[in-house]
């Protein structure tokens, strides 16, 4: 079983869905957490964000592994606040051993539908935002010599769905930037690989803009309409998979058992990918 012990890992989107998974999963082994969350809803964004109730219940679940957990409101479009949120971790916990980007968006539009607007919006938070929460970090891990870093992708990314252009364009330039960095980092000890899930069962595909592109012959679709849909995409006989899915995941790319694996891109797709 992966231990972190004496570690550090730093989550973003870690209010609620699979950031809380990744954050508890990662005290049960041992690590302490630093928990980053924007908790408040977007503009650009259909869906409700979680707000900060929701971020101090991801504490409360850490700390009741028996692991303490720094909580701080930040939004990863704000390089300056992540440098902030990075520098107080490093002052009261020492060192920052995992990092994962998790925090992401999604909007569900024909390319025809997208405005200048939108594709900045989602690339800021997708793409930049990963930027955003890995560089304040690189200093003090370079300068340990050692550190993990798990950047979630998605299967979007790889295989590029409609009405998702600008979500999947920043989910395969999470990809490049992720090989960039396991090609420069790997000489100083520093791993970096993704995750590409498959739809996961969390807010993110839980909403009804969602339900109705995939039902559009529904006038108002809920989750029962879309689940023979949703389990179409996939090879294996279903719709979604568990943020739990995710984590074990991102708990083993980010431990001593995957030590030699770095530059890789891990899917938990339930065979969409081969669909």
């Amino acid at each position: 079983m992966p231990d972190f012990e004496g570690k550090v890992a730093l989550i973003t989107g870690a209010a609620r869905g699979q950031g809380r998974s990744h954050a508890v999963r990662m005290a049960e082994l041992g690590a302490d957490v630093v928990a980053v969350d924007v908790c408040a809803d977007l503009p650009f964004v259909p869906y409700a964000l979680p707000g900060p109730a929701d971020l101090e219940e991801t504490a409360r679940a850490v700390e009741k592994a028996g692991r303490r957990c720094l909580a701080i409101v930040a939004d990863v479009r704000d390089a300056a606040a992540m440098a902030a949120g990075v520098e107080r971790a490093l002052e009261e916990l020492g060192q920052i051993d995992v990092v994962c980007a998790n925090a992401g968006v999604i909007q569900l539009k024909p390319a025809t539908d997208i405005s200048a607007a939108d594709w900045a919006s989602v690339i800021a938070v997708n793409l930049t935002g990963v930027w955003h929460t890995i560089a304040p970090v690189l200093p003090s891990m370079i300068e340990r010599q050692q550190g993990a870093i798990v950047i979630i992708s998605s299967a979007a990314g790889l295989k590029g769905p409609p009405h998702m252009a600008h979500y999947a364009a920043s989910k395969s330039g999470v990809i490049g930037l992720m090989r960039s960095l396991a090609a420069e980092l790997g000489p100083v000890g520093i791993r970096v690989n993704c995750v590409a899930p498959t739809t996961v069962d969390t807010t993110m595909i839980h909403f009804p803009q969602a339900y109705q592109v995939f039902r559009p012959d529904l006038p108002a679709p809920g989750r029962d309409d879309v689940l023979d849909v949703f389990a179409s995409l996939n090879v294996l006989p279903v719709p979604w998979i568990e943020p739990a899915d995710v984590t074990e995941a991102v708990v083993w790319l980010a431990s001593d058992e995957a030590r030699y694996v770095t530059g890789i891109v891990l899917p938990v797709d339930a065979g969409t990918l081969v669909k």
